[in-house]
């Protein structure tokens, strides 16, 4: 059988594709198509001679959903809810999360107030419905709806979380009135009582709707037309992937498709070699981004803020807590008024390009800072197909930033491109801290384990600046994404408000409402997927009786009052450093989390490193290492020839297809049974 698996991001199409029947994985890239993501797709599969025909599985991640609410690009999409709650995405939480700034502005809601409709229905905050909504009404919206072309409508009512009916009612007359508009209610999204929330959940689903109900078709349509017939799925934001249909329905849930699979896979290696705590990191030509895993286990969190929690909007359901900033490789540096070197947030992407690409980049970008330096083989680089411009990135650097900033010559060059890489540096350590230290994780007892395109380059970097004492490098960093997907099971989640008392009476209530969870999620499972292997897990969002946030608690270890509390209290006394041991306590909302498992390849086969023979092939270059303020000589491997036990000391580069791993003159590093390179980091 033949597992595929494509990860569509900002800057590069990666695939990994591993064949059971020769037990090894086959890795490609290719520029990101913007004009069609598709092109990039299949264009990888033809550059790596990769076959769709016949049976097998496709699992896709992209970044379509997160792109398309970050650049706000869809139009003419429409939200219906109750008479009087018309302004509620303006309204918010009614907070102002930037206290001192006299200018805070939240960003605009998606949907504009004149695309924003009321109709008279009601329920009560016991579910009893008031006012039952009126067909002749709705179609007369639905007309109106018509005449403004819209392409899309969120239907989100008062208090449909607790009896859903008019807004499902609502829904499938407006389906049927206007048959080519995407229409989602929100309770088809979440089941929670954060009004706000729900609504926004659902303009987001709206407004993600047609574009990538259009992306899945096409791309579905050319696997078929390729003689693909096995089963395609797509990344889900929750650590999981969803069946077409469900994608399709409920396309927000991949709101962070594309940067999941790389989390599979660490909380993957992590199991394996027995780490406990492991930090993972992920660099892209876009963003960086970074999740805690503890325990072969990766963080899901029931809110996601698109665009930041500062100033953007809610995501309500399961989503890995993944913190990211913008500094990839593509990431633009500049001078501001202050003559000050700043790194992004704008990036060259695939389209130009970093300068070094020669694809008409003119500003200069990490990626261009990395190849000045000596980190990057002109020649060698993705494999050869890609030759980079060095001295067109030198140029880059000296005109745009070294000038005037007001140093010259090759030093002046040097420095500027060293700060480019150390602010991006300061940059990525905060995105840790906000994963680790925010949460009450201290980053020194983890292992950084660091992939992307960019991640292997920056790690030893980044594990000084924050005192991490091992980096761990995955074998084809630079498609660990796509790799990770390969792993992935199916996965859903079912949530539903319970505001209770964690008391005697609660506990035997919560296991009737998770049975019945428990069985509608089974049911969902078995008719996306043929598994045989379906697992359940229960967990509860608690907090103490007065505050506004609670903490994801997991229930399968408690059978009573006392153990519950006293694992919901060890959480609280991780991540805020105490506990109130007299205040009472109560139960939110619960959760349940279920799995079925699908063809995936063993992480033990899916890499066969060489064994010791002979001594690899070394050349020498010089990298310019600002911790030395100067060129070295530096050993540079290629990877494939590195066998299992081979080590040496820095510094060194290791290249290989798609990235390259960077060893600090300080530091040594060691190829383990898996082809992972441990680096033990010195002055950590």
């Amino acid at each position: 059988m033949r597992i595929l698996s494509v990860d569509t991001g900002g800057t590069f199409t990666d695939l990994a594709a591993f064949d059971s029947d020769k037990g090894k994985v086959v890795c490609g890239k290719s520029l990101t198509t913007y004009h069609d993501l598709t092109e990039g797709i299949f264009e990888t599969l033809e550059k790596t001679n990769t076959p769709l025909s016949g049976e097998g599985v496709f699992k896709h991640g992209t970044t379509l959903v997160i792109n398309t609410l970050l650049q706000r690009s869809a139009t003419n999409i429409a939200l219906v809810t109750t008479r009087g709650f018309r302004d509620v995405l303006e309204m918010a939480r009614g907070n102002r999360p930037v206290p001192f700034d006299l200018f805070y502005q939240r960003s605009a809601p998606l949907i504009p107030r004149e695309l924003r409709f009321e109709i008279n229905e009601r329920v009560d905050g016991k579910g009893k419905t008031l006012v039952a909504p009126n067909r002749a009404e709705v179609e007369v919206l639905a007309k109106e709806l018509n005449r403004r072309k819209v392409s899309a409508v969120a239907v989100a009512f008062l208090n449909s979380y607790i009896s859903p009916n008019n807004e499902q009612e609502v829904g499938a007359w407006l389906r049927e009135a206007l048959p080519d508009v995407f229409v989602t209610c929100g309770t088809d999204l979440t089941r929670e009582w954060y009004e706000y929330e729900r609504t926004a959940t659902a303009s987001a689903n709206a407004y993600v709707g047609p574009q990538m109900n259009g992306y899945v078709r096409r791309l579905y349509s050319g696997l078929r037309d390729r003689n693909f017939f096995g089963q395609f799925y797509l990344m889900g934001s929750n650590g999981g992937v969803v069946s077409v249909d469900r994608a399709i329905r409920e396309p927000i849930m991949l709101v962070e498709s594309g940067p999941v699979g790389g989390c599979i896979g660490a909380a993957a290696y992590a199991r394996e070699l027995g780490i406990k705590n492991v930090l993972a990191f992920d660099m892209g030509g876009t963003t960086a981004k970074c999740a805690l895993v503890e325990k072969g286990e990766f963080d899901v969190k029931p809110v996601y803020y698109v665009g930041g929690r500062d100033y953007g909007f809610p995501v309500r359901g399961a989503i890995i807590d993944i913190v990211e900033v913008s500094a990839g490789g593509g990431s633009i540096a500049w001078l501001d008024e202050a003559r000050r070197l700043n790194i992004g947030p704008r990036s060259a992407g695939s389209t130009p390009g970093p300068v070094c690409y020669g694809l008409g980049g003119t500003e200069p970008t990490v990626t261009d800072a990395n190849a000045v330096l000596g980190r990057l083989e002109p020649e060698s680089f993705l494999g050869g197909e890609l030759k980079l411009d060095l001295a067109a990135a030198e140029n880059a650097i000296r005109e745009k930033i070294a000038l005037p900033f007001g140093v010259s010559g090759q030093s002046g060059v040097d420095e500027m491109a060293a700060g480019i890489l150390s602010i991006a540096t300061v940059i990525m350590a905060g995105s840790i801290r906000r994963v680790s230290v925010e949460r009450g994780r201290d980053p020194r007892d983890f292992s950084l384990f660091a992939y992307g395109g960019g991640g292997p380059l920056h790690a030893v970097d980044l594990a000084r600046e924050l005192h991490i004492p091992i980096v761990i490098i995955p074998p084809e960093p630079g498609n660990f994404s796509a790799m990770g997907m390969l792993l992935a099971d199916v996965r859903r989640d079912q949530s539903e408000t319970m505001l209770v008392p964690l008391d005697e009476a609660a506990m035997g209530a919560l296991d009737a409402v998770f049975t019945r969870l428990e069985e509608a999620l089974i049911q969902d499972l078995l008719a996306e997927t043929s598994s045989d292997s379906i697992t359940t897990e229960r967990h509860a969002e608690i907090r103490y009786r007065g505050q506004v946030h609670s903490l994801l608690t997991p229930c399968y270890d408690a059978d009573n009052v006392k153990s519950l509390r006293n694992i919901f209290e060890d959480l609280y006394l991780t991540r805020y450093g105490h506990v109130e041991m007299s205040n009472p306590v109560e139960i939110v909302s619960l959760r349940v989390t279920g799995r079925a498992a699908i063809a995936k390849p063993e992480l033990t086969g899916m890499w066969t490193a060489p064994r010791m023979t002979s001594a690899p092939s070394r050349r020498e270059r010089l990298v310019y290492f600002g911790t030395a303020g100067q060129r070295l000589a530096t050993a540079v491997f290629r990877r494939r020839e590195l066998p299992v036990g081979f080590s040496a000391s820095g510094p060194a580069l290791v290249e290989e297809y798609g990235s390259t791993t960077l060893v600090g003159p300080e530091d040594h590093f060691t190829v383990g049974r898996l082809g992972e390179i441990k680096i033990l980091v010195g002055g950590a």
